[in-house]
Order: structure tokens, then sequence, then C-alpha cells
């Protein structure tokens, strides 16, 4: 399939870009090409469109919740293969990066537990993500079950119980 792919790239660009004709030597009307794919080195990609930088949006990467924003706290626990494998890490960066509050720590029963607190669609999100892990894990199964207890200020990553 690549090979194909490949194939057509190369057709596509030989007949947009002309090739070096050894029959003429002037070589101010023919460009040199030193790669065996064929790409001018004068071209370039068009300039970023520069916005704005708003400084609120630099230290958070999500507002926080407002006060119409159903909120959810949720308990859930992970089995499966799912300790010696950085899924504690994984849990802190994913859940830092939907604005979420918390924590996650190993279970002496080879089990992680966490806890989620945030908006509704925000914890749906991490859940579904806990169902899959990071890519050495392997997840047999996810509890979620409601959860009363005071998320914190950030997320964390707590010591084993």
């Amino acid at each position: 399939m690549f090979s194909n792919i490949s194939t057509r790239l190369t057709t596509t660009l030989k007949s947009l870009i002309p090739l070096h004709n050894h029959h003429h030597h002037n070589h101010n009307q023919i460009p040199q090409f030193s790669h065996s794919l064929l790409i001018p080195t004068n071209l370039h990609p068009p300039p970023l469109r520069s916005h704005p930088l708003n400084m609120s949006s630099q230290s958070s990467p999500l507002p926080p919740p407002d006060s119409s924003t159903p909120i959810k706290t949720v308990k859930v626990e992970i089995k499966g293969r799912v300790q010696g494998v950085f899924y504690r890490d994984w849990t802190v960066q994913n859940a830092t990066e939907l604005g979420l509050k918390g924590w996650v720590r190993n279970r002496r029963d080879g089990s992680v537990e966490a806890l989620f607190y945030g908006s509704v669609d925000k914890v749906g999100e991490m859940q579904e993500r806990c169902r899959r892990g990071p890519p050495s894990a392997v997840v047999t199964g996810v509890n979620v079950s409601p959860c009363e207890e005071d998320p914190g200020a950030g997320f964390e990553r707590r010591p084993t119980v």
C-alpha cells in the first residue's frame, strides 16, 4: 500500500517540478536537487497567523467550571495490569489536561483508584480514557461510583494504600 502511495507521490512531484536536464547546461534556469525526493529548497510554508495572546488561558488549559456547569465527583477503581505501567502518571497528565481536580493512587490489591471532580462532560471523558489507559496497561475492569469526598485543590498522585 505504501509503495503505491510513494510511487504516486513521486510521479506527481516529477510532473510538478522541473528535473535537471543533462543536455542543457544553463544552470540559471534549471533548479538543482541534491536529494532523492525532489523538493525545491525555495518553497516555504505559509506564515503563521498571529493572534493576540490571552494570558489567562496560558496558565490553565481549560477555564474552571462556572456555576451553570453541572459538576460531578466520582471514585473510579481500575483493574487489570495497571501497576508498573505508568498508569498513575498517565492519569495525572490526562486529568490535568481535562481541568479536573482529584487524585490517583495504587492499591495493594494491584488495582488503581482515582477520584475525579469537574464538569459532567470532562469527568465522563476521563472515565472513558481510564477504560483504555496508557499504552502498556491492560485494563480488565473499571468500577465507577458517586462520591462526596473533597477532591482537593488540584490533581495529585497519592501514596499506595
